[in-house]
């Protein structure tokens, strides 16, 4: 189970990365064809949609490898099972807050469908098909708390442990 998760929030990580490369090449695309007295046809659209999507498809990724940014203060003022405590009520708040956000986003996703909407932009696209990158993106990224929530409720380490610890911070597990 855990080398599949880890190719999960792997393939999180490069699909973000990909939509990186597209908005690159979109805007290099873009320039080109300014340059020929032309355009691409809904190229900023595409560039937003790309943006987006590289956004919540790397949280996953980011948030493993220690990426996120931790205010650490009060943690590191508390003794090794105060800290373990605290860790495991803000990674079950972090889950709580994306199930909540996640059931708003799919519910967004639907309607959309449902309504046929779409973007404003020279081409036309279904707005349900940019949305579900967000979704995707927050749900890997669910999947990734929950899973340090168990480990750390079982008095294992978080994914981000090793990284603070490089960084000189306490570990939740220190004795």
């Amino acid at each position: 189970m855990r080398a599949w998760l880890d190719r999960l929030y792997a393939a999180s990580g490069v699909l973000a990365i990909l939509l990186l490369i597209a908005i690159g090449v979109l805007t290099i695309a873009q320039m080109v064809a300014r340059l020929l007295g032309s355009n691409v046809p809904s190229a900023d659209d595409f560039a937003t949609f790309a943006m987006a999507g590289s956004l919540f498809l790397g949280l996953a990724y980011t948030y493993r490898s220690g990426g996120h940014v931790r205010v650490l203060t009060l943690r590191q003022a508390l003794p090794p099972g105060g800290r373990r405590w605290l860790e495991i009520g803000c990674l079950a708040g972090a889950a709580a807050t994306l199930a909540w956000i996640l059931w708003f986003t799919q519910d967004m996703i639907r309607s959309s469908y449902a309504l046929n909407e779409k973007t404003i932009g020279l081409i036309p696209i279904p707005t349900w098909i940019p949305m579900c990158s967000m979704f995707l993106g927050m749900l890997v990224f669910l999947v990734a708390i929950l899973e340090d929530l168990v480990v750390v409720a079982r008095g294992g380490r978080a994914s981000y442990a090793d990284e603070e610890e490089k960084e000189g911070l306490p570990s939740v597990t220190a004795e």
